[in-house]
């Protein structure tokens, strides 16, 4: 999350979250926080466009590029800032990422289903490939086998005259 969303929920002003951050910088290593590059930062604003309403320095009126927090450090930032609203968000944060953890671990579960369906189905591909085989062999005609026509045909009957006439 970026600073100014966490601003927003623990209710302080963005500054003043930067500003306990810089303070206790010993409790915010890279993998809790970290400073948005440029590139990102241009990633995220369009994103997220309508809270970049009217730039004055080209990144929304603000003079450094926003820090942006794990959930670990989001979690941090509840100590920091000692506030009542910092701790009832605190609780409320950590819930959320309790809640999206056991959503993706259900999402995973899924995952794997879907993975084991697609082999099952591939195997009966297989089989149902061989039964359509089997079944073409069965409707083709014998090419040995020739078939004789149902009806009364006058060149038979030359031929039974004539064999019956040999007698």
């Amino acid at each position: 999350m970026l600073d100014f969303h966490l601003a927003q929920l623990y209710g302080v002003p963005t500054k003043s979250l930067n500003l306990a951050v810089k303070r206790n910088v010993d409790r915010f290593p890279a993998d809790f926080a970290f400073r948005l590059t440029d590139e990102e930062f241009e990633q995220v604003k369009e994103l997220l466009r309508f809270q970049f309403e009217t730039p004055k320095i080209g990144r929304g009126g603000r003079r450094y590029l926003p820090n942006a927090f794990t959930e670990h450090g989001a979690i941090m930032l509840a100590s920091v800032l000692n506030s009542p609203k910092a701790v009832e968000t605190s609780i409320y944060i950590v819930r959320a990422f309790i809640r999206i953890r056991e959503i993706l671990s259900t999402h995973k579960d899924l995952a794997e289903k879907l993975i084991d369906l697609e082999r099952e189905i591939a195997k009966h591909d297989l089989q149902i490939q061989a039964i359509v085989k089997a079944l073409r062999q069965l409707m083709e005609p014998d090419k040995e086998e020739v078939k004789r026509q149902i009806g009364f045909r006058v060149e038979e009957l030359k031929t039974s005259y004539k064999a019956k006439r040999k007698k």
